[in-house]
């Protein structure tokens, strides 16, 4: 079969003018909380994406760990790829893709780093092997080969035992949004998508695109 026939109509649901809700924060929480009752894998999995300094996009897949109408927050070593491209270009999208329910969300903005206060509150919450794994990687860059970075864990963990603090190079990072479309799959490729643009005065305005 060649890949230009793999195809599939989508005819789940659909979304209206009238069913979209006000705010996007509102109406992102009813997909989201649909997704986690359709009992959608990792629900909360977001596609990254973000531009350095030389013009080059990148993205990867993150977990979301808290959304309000501030904003998206997501965590990472500050001295990741990433982490650099935010600070050269603090502008980041993100894409949720809910194949089940035929859905996809996509969200750009502003990206800022949060308080400590709030680091040190999500980084204790973490199991113990994920906090020290965070000590013990400098993400994105290079390593001789696994049994090292293993070896560096364990340092870590006989250095830090069971109460590691959080370390300086990695904290969370939230988007806030300036724009929103939701997208739900409709049959012979007519889809649904529902923009929401922020407006000066904090409003949302909310129009249909073509599909």
């Amino acid at each position: 079969m060649s890949i230009a026939d793999l195809r599939k109509d989508y005819s789940r649901a659909s979304l209206s003018e009238a069913e979209a809700l006000p705010n996007p924060i509102e109406q992102f929480s009813k997909w989201f909380n649909e997704a986690i009752a359709a009992q959608v894998p990792e629900a909360n999995a977001m596609c990254v994406s973000t531009v350095g300094k030389n013009g080059r996009p990148s993205s990867r897949i993150l977990l979301i760990k808290e959304f309000d109408q501030r904003g998206f927050t997501f965590f990472t070593n500050y001295g990741s790829r990433k982490g650099h491209e935010l600070t050269q270009n603090q502008y980041g999208a993100l894409l949720f893709y809910w194949i089940e329910l035929e859905r996809q969300v996509r969200i750009e903005g502003r990206v800022e780093r949060i308080s400590d206060e709030e680091n040190d509150a999500y980084f204790h919450s973490r199991p113990l092997k994920s906090r020290l794994g965070a000590i013990a990687s400098a993400q994105s860059n290079p390593i001789d080969s696994r049994e090292a970075l293993e070896e560096k864990v364990t340092q870590v963990e006989q250095q830090y035992g069971d109460h590691p603090s959080r370390p300086a190079h990695w904290g969370g990072f939230r988007l806030v949004p300036d724009y929103i479309e939701f997208w739900q799959g409709r049959p012979s490729r007519l889809h649904d998508r529902i923009a929401y643009t922020l407006q000066e005065d904090g409003s949302w305005q909310r129009q249909r695109l073509q599909p």
